[in-house]
Protein backbone atom coordinates (compact mmCIF):
# COMPACT_ATOMS: atom_id res chain seq x y z
CA UNK A 1 0.00 0.00 0.00
CA UNK A 2 1.06 3.30 -0.92
CA UNK A 3 2.06 5.91 2.07
CA UNK A 4 2.89 9.69 2.74
CA UNK A 5 6.99 9.65 3.83
CA UNK A 6 7.48 12.32 5.44
CA UNK A 7 11.45 13.55 6.69
CA UNK A 8 11.73 12.05 10.08
CA UNK A 9 11.36 8.45 8.76
CA UNK A 10 13.47 9.10 5.49
CA UNK A 11 16.66 10.35 7.94
CA UNK A 12 16.13 7.48 9.78
CA UNK A 13 16.89 5.33 6.98
CA UNK A 14 19.97 7.92 5.91
CA UNK A 15 21.54 8.68 8.98
CA UNK A 16 23.42 5.22 10.68
CA UNK A 17 22.51 6.42 14.12
CA UNK A 18 18.74 7.18 13.59
CA UNK A 19 18.40 3.78 12.00
CA UNK A 20 15.49 1.28 13.33
CA UNK A 21 13.57 -1.83 12.42
CA UNK A 22 10.10 -0.50 12.40
CA UNK A 23 11.46 2.12 9.60
CA UNK A 24 13.63 -0.61 7.79
CA UNK A 25 10.50 -2.20 7.06
CA UNK A 26 8.58 0.44 5.18
CA UNK A 27 11.98 1.23 3.36
CA UNK A 28 11.14 -2.42 2.26
CA UNK A 29 7.83 -2.04 1.52
CA UNK A 30 8.95 0.78 -1.14
CA UNK A 31 9.97 -2.13 -3.40
CA UNK A 32 6.45 -3.41 -3.77
CA UNK A 33 5.03 0.54 -3.19
CA UNK A 34 5.30 4.23 -3.73
CA UNK A 35 5.39 7.09 -0.96
CA UNK A 36 4.51 10.37 -1.67
CA UNK A 37 5.63 13.16 -0.47
CA UNK A 38 4.58 17.55 -0.45
CA UNK A 39 6.44 19.66 -2.37
CA UNK A 40 8.51 20.78 1.22
CA UNK A 41 9.64 17.34 1.62
CA UNK A 42 13.03 17.73 -0.82
CA UNK A 43 14.14 20.87 1.10
CA UNK A 44 13.67 19.32 4.15
CA UNK A 45 15.52 16.58 3.71
CA UNK A 46 18.22 18.58 1.91
CA UNK A 47 18.45 20.53 5.00
CA UNK A 48 18.63 17.92 7.59
CA UNK A 49 21.18 16.34 5.50
CA UNK A 50 23.30 19.51 5.78
CA UNK A 51 22.93 19.98 8.80
CA UNK A 52 24.06 16.49 9.83
CA UNK A 53 27.40 16.82 7.36
CA UNK A 54 27.78 19.98 9.35
CA UNK A 55 27.70 17.94 12.50
CA UNK A 56 29.95 15.38 11.24
CA UNK A 57 27.55 13.01 11.37
CA UNK A 58 27.63 12.05 7.57
CA UNK A 59 30.92 12.57 5.50
CA UNK A 60 30.91 13.69 1.86
CA UNK A 61 31.15 10.63 0.68
CA UNK A 62 27.78 9.29 2.78
CA UNK A 63 26.46 12.25 1.10
CA UNK A 64 26.73 11.33 -2.30
CA UNK A 65 25.57 7.57 -1.10
CA UNK A 66 22.63 9.55 0.35
CA UNK A 67 21.65 11.38 -2.65
CA UNK A 68 22.09 8.48 -4.99
CA UNK A 69 19.96 6.10 -2.54
CA UNK A 70 17.56 8.77 -2.25
CA UNK A 71 17.12 8.97 -6.27
CA UNK A 72 16.57 5.74 -6.69
CA UNK A 73 13.38 5.65 -4.32
CA UNK A 74 10.08 5.62 -5.97
CA UNK A 75 8.75 8.54 -4.31
CA UNK A 76 6.17 10.89 -5.82
CA UNK A 77 6.72 14.67 -5.00
CA UNK A 78 3.37 15.92 -5.26
CA UNK A 79 3.47 19.43 -7.03
CA UNK A 80 2.43 22.57 -4.72
CA UNK A 81 -1.12 24.10 -5.51
CA UNK A 82 -1.01 27.46 -3.78
CA UNK A 83 -4.38 27.72 -3.09
CA UNK A 84 -4.34 23.96 -1.72
CA UNK A 85 -1.56 25.12 0.72
CA UNK A 86 -3.20 28.98 1.63
CA UNK A 87 -6.04 26.86 2.38
CA UNK A 88 -6.79 23.63 3.36
CA UNK A 89 -2.94 23.32 4.73
CA UNK A 90 -2.61 26.88 6.67
CA UNK A 91 -6.31 26.19 8.15
CA UNK A 92 -5.25 22.62 8.57
CA UNK A 93 -2.00 23.89 11.13
CA UNK A 94 -4.48 26.71 12.61
CA UNK A 95 -6.68 23.84 13.48
CA UNK A 96 -4.19 21.32 14.91
CA UNK A 97 -1.77 23.85 16.19
CA UNK A 98 0.55 22.31 13.74
CA UNK A 99 3.36 24.37 11.51
CA UNK A 100 1.81 24.73 7.96
CA UNK A 101 4.57 22.09 7.08
CA UNK A 102 3.59 19.83 9.03
CA UNK A 103 0.29 20.25 7.77
CA UNK A 104 1.12 19.78 4.56
CA UNK A 105 2.04 15.93 5.54
CA UNK A 106 -1.27 15.88 7.32
CA UNK A 107 -3.31 17.26 4.64
CA UNK A 108 -1.74 15.24 1.68
CA UNK A 109 -2.94 11.80 3.83
CA UNK A 110 -6.07 12.33 5.08
CA UNK A 111 -6.68 13.91 0.87
CA UNK A 112 -5.50 10.62 -0.72
CA UNK A 113 -6.65 8.47 2.32
CA UNK A 114 -2.92 6.80 3.00
CA UNK A 115 -1.12 6.42 5.89
CA UNK A 116 1.44 8.50 7.33
CA UNK A 117 4.65 7.67 7.69
CA UNK A 118 6.69 9.83 10.45
CA UNK A 119 8.15 9.30 13.91
CA UNK A 120 6.99 12.97 14.80
CA UNK A 121 4.77 13.27 17.66
CA UNK A 122 3.18 16.38 16.62
CA UNK A 123 2.19 14.66 13.25
CA UNK A 124 1.40 11.50 14.95
CA UNK A 125 -0.81 13.52 17.30
CA UNK A 126 -2.32 15.06 14.58
CA UNK A 127 -3.14 12.33 12.45
CA UNK A 128 -5.33 11.08 15.43
CA UNK A 129 -7.70 14.19 15.45
CA UNK A 130 -7.73 13.36 11.72
CA UNK A 131 -8.19 9.62 11.79
CA UNK A 132 -6.10 9.41 9.28
CA UNK A 133 -3.53 5.96 10.01
CA UNK A 134 0.34 6.45 11.13
CA UNK A 135 2.71 3.63 10.49
CA UNK A 136 5.21 2.47 12.13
Amino acid sequence: MAFVLDCSVTLSWLLPDDRGTATDALADELERTTAVVPAIWPYEVANALLVAQRRTRIGDDDLLRVRRALAALPIEVEAVASDNVLSAVSDLGRRLEITSYDAAYVELAARRRLPLATLDARLRKACVALKVKVIP
